[in-house]
């Protein structure tokens, strides 16, 4: 018998590494035969870089960088060193929680961390990036990782542009002469979920700016503020797609990276999967196990469980997914090639039990599911 095990992380419990081993230890004490392939999965979001070194037997590397504020903090991304691929999660160094909620402020945040980080990519030999975009706390169209990667942005009188979304409402022209030359020469693939365009009531501003602290006025400043971004790229680069879905991802941080530097947006778990190699590792499996700290309804949206099952179904096999919560409506996932969902933690177990316990639950309802196939 095959068995794939592809989980994510299990937020605030284990990694998904971790749980590929507790699955392997619940598989294996009932199939000792089994064979049992480890594919740690993830959606782009926190864990993503994690998952990717894990699978591929990478690096992490801790750089200095700037927070979204400008203040120092240390970041890491991966580096697999025989695909030259970097995998960088923008929250590492643009991510709400590394601002307290008393000290945001989303006019002046900036992605120059980023930036940041895919240079220092770029200076260990990367030629291929993965980057995903979830959990900003930024809303500055990705001009400071522009500006991290040389380019300048100038008001009427010739200016820099201070940091932040809120400055771009005086940006009047965009200087390109210093961007990385690097950059041309490499591969860009986003990780994100998110889909909306740059601009209007479904776009970054609208949407997410509240989520990051942001008033009303401050949405409504935010908006033209990257409609004035959206203008003056057209001017720079010759055309601007602010409406392409994923623009507005991560604050903007996605039509930067699209317009400017040429990258690819897919949803996350289906780059994910491609990189580590998912659709490989399920050849001849009769078998999948996945999961995450959560499934519901939403989950059919993009998230692992349910783009692990799709592989999965592709190939034949049959997939169970394990969570801590299973919520009401998870049904929905039988009707999208799933088998079995599995709740791994008992219904009134506190919380902090049921994280702190998740590795041994993980490995108990894995080996009752086995026993149930047997």
């Amino acid at each position: 018998m095959k068995i794939v095990l592809a989980p994510d992380s299990f937020k605030e419990s284990m990694t998904a590494s971790q749980a590929v081993t507790a699955m392997r230890e619940g598989v294996h004490s009932v199939f000792p035969d089994a064979e049992c392939v480890g594919v740690p999965m993830a959606d782009g979001g926190e864990g993503t870089v994690d998952a990717v070194v894990d699978a591929l037997a990478g690096e992490r590397v801790r750089v200095d960088v700037s927070d979204p504020l400008g203040r120092p903090v240390r970041a890491d991304y991966g580096y697999i060193p025989e695909r030259k691929l970097a995998v960088i999660e923008m929250a590492t160094a643009s991510g709400l929680e590394l601002v307290a909620p008393a000290d945001r402020d989303v006019l002046s945040a900036s992605t120059f961390g980023v930036g940041q980080l895919i240079a220092s990519a770029l200076d260990r030999g990367a030629v291929d990036l993965l980057i995903g975009l979830g959990g900003s706390a930024t809303n500055d169209g990705g001009t400071g990782m522009l500006t991290a990667l040389g380019a300048v942005l100038l008001d009427a009188a010739g200016n820099p542009l201070p940091p932040g979304g809120g400055a771009l409402a005086q940006l009047d022209r965009i200087d390109l002469s210093g961007l990385d030359k690097r950059l041309a020469d490499i591969q860009i693939r986003i990780a994100s979920d998110v889909t909306a365009p740059l601009l209007g009531p479904g776009g970054a501003s609208a949407v997410f700016g509240p989520q990051k602290g942001a008033t009303p006025f401050d949405v409504e400043t935010l908006e033209a503020a990257l409609t004035r971004l959206a203008v003056v790229t057209e001017e720079t680069l010759g055309r601007a797609r602010p409406e392409l879905p994923g623009a507005g991802a991560a604050g903007g941080l996605g039509f930067a990276l699209l317009d400017f530097l040429g990258a690819e947006c897919r949803p996350g778990v289906e780059v994910i999967a491609e990189t580590v190699g998912l659709a490989q590792a399920v050849v001849g499996a009769d078998w999948v196990f996945t999961g995450e700290g959560s499934v519901d309804a939403q989950t059919v949206l993009g998230k692992t469980p349910f783009g692990v099952a799709q592989v999965a179904r592709t190939a034949g096999a049959r997939v169970v997914i394990f969570a801590g919560r299973v919520g009401d409506d998870a049904g929905v996932l039988l009707e999208h090639g799933v088998d079995r969902l599995v709740a791994i933690t008992v219904p009134g177990t506190p919380i902090e039990q049921a994280l702190r316990e998740g590795p041994q639950s993980l490995a108990r309802a894995t080996a009752e599911v086995c026993r149930a196939l047997s």
